[in-house]
């Protein structure tokens, strides 16, 4: 089961890149119920993540950092802004996920969103907080899987990578 969820979030990562080039930019403005607009980034769990970061680097040129890599593209309709997804191994005892893996969704108006899901009786995990770089909160979906929701504040997410971008 460990390694059909963690294939599973592998495919979720390459799918997410593909989908983000092709399909996914930053909204023009907020939408009034909020939406998804792509797959901010894949997190899962690994027996070393050092290990499996040196191994992502050495075998397929991933640039990590501290946190992984993270993925930068372009929208084909807003060349000139950035869209980023996040790739980032954990330890297998961290606690900021409870499965193999974590999926985390751009969305264009979190606070909409979370007044829709909670009219809809979806499980909200935690408050919303805000940082530099996004607000953020954490829901349960249908399989009772803690999935992160993520607003982005900044245009100029690259000062908060670390020098960790893979292109």
């Amino acid at each position: 089961m460990k390694n059909i969820k963690l294939n599973i979030a592998l495919v979720t990562l390459g799918f997410s890149l593909g989908l983000g080039v092709a399909n996914f930019s930053w909204p023009a403005q907020k939408s009034e119920e909020g939406r998804i607009t792509g797959i901010g980034g894949v997190f899962f769990k690994t027996p070393n993540s050092a290990e499996t970061k040196d191994w992502y680097k050495k075998h397929f040129g991933f640039n990590t950092g501290d946190y992984g890599t993270v993925f930068e593209w372009r929208h084909s309709d807003t060349p000139d802004l950035k869209g980023h997804t996040q790739w980032s191994p954990f330890t297998e005892s961290t606690n900021y996920f409870e499965d193999e893996y974590m999926i985390n969704y751009r969305v264009d108006n979190l606070e909409a969103l979370l007044k829709k899901l909670r009219a809809e009786n979806v499980t909200i995990v935690d408050s919303m907080e805000t940082y530099e770089y996004g607000k953020f909160v954490h829901i349960r979906d249908l399989n009772g899987l803690k999935v992160e929701l993520w607003e982005p504040l900044s245009m100029d997410f690259d000062k908060f990578t670390g020098g960790a971008v893979t292109k």
